[in-house]
């Protein structure tokens, strides 16, 4: 075998090495990346919440460890490339008082910010185009929400439960799909002359405003 065979040979397993150990490596990022899509960091970082689209389940929600972390939250950041808001991913953040939902996420899944209780202030992005079942509801303090902006096609149910400070909600012309029990309990948005649970008078009674 002549010098030039060897020196192909040589440089085609350092590259199949080399692809191999960015195969593995890419694996091993991926592995630590989902692992932080939804935890709740240690100090220094317990008042911040990284998280994406990755959902929770109700057990690992209602889990003391969690709860005991997770109501320590004053900020929620999200990371690159995140679609949608998994669930329960801010479930009884109660500290939390403001989020700024980037553009690129196009849902909002069910509970995601549920009895967040100090949250006021939610930035929704224009490629908005679900909220779904409670997701915000019990959030006590929220006192406006502004969908005007974004592609919101469909309200999950009870998306705004029991939001008692609730008095402006705009949407947009594009929503289509209205879940039963959206307003209940939102006692200064919906006015005595509305039904709140005939969802087509909701709708014509919040495009009117």
């Amino acid at each position: 075998m002549h010098t030039d065979d060897f020196r192909r040979l040589f440089v085609g397993f350092v590259m199949i090495d080399t692809l191999l150990a960015m195969r593995w490596l890419d694996r091993k990022w991926h592995k630590v990346v989902e692992k932080k899509l939804t935890e709740v960091g240690d100090e220094p970082y317990s008042r911040m919440i990284v998280h994406g689209g990755n959902d929770i389940s109700l057990r690992e929600a209602n889990s003391d460890a969690r709860k005991d972390r997770i109501k320590q939250v004053t900020k929620v950041v999200f990371l690159l490339n995140i679609t949608k808001v998994g669930d329960y991913a801010c479930y009884y953040a109660d500290i939390l008082v403001a989020v700024d939902i980037p553009e690129g996420i196009t849902i909002i899944c069910d509970l995601s910010f549920a009895y967040c209780s100090s949250l006021k202030d939610i930035k929704f992005p224009k490629s908005l185009t679900k909220i779904g079942d409670f997701s915000f509801g019990g959030c006590f303090s929220l006192e406006q929400v502004d969908l005007l902006h974004t592609k919101v096609q469909e309200l999950g149910q009870r998306a705004f439960y029991g939001c008692t400070s609730l008095r402006e909600m705009k949407v947009p012309s594009s929503l289509q799909k209205f879940g039963i029990n959206v307003f209940v309990r939102c006692v200064k948005l919906v006015h005595s002359d509305i039904n709140i649970r005939d969802s087509n008078a909701v709708v014509a009674y919040l495009r009117s405003k």
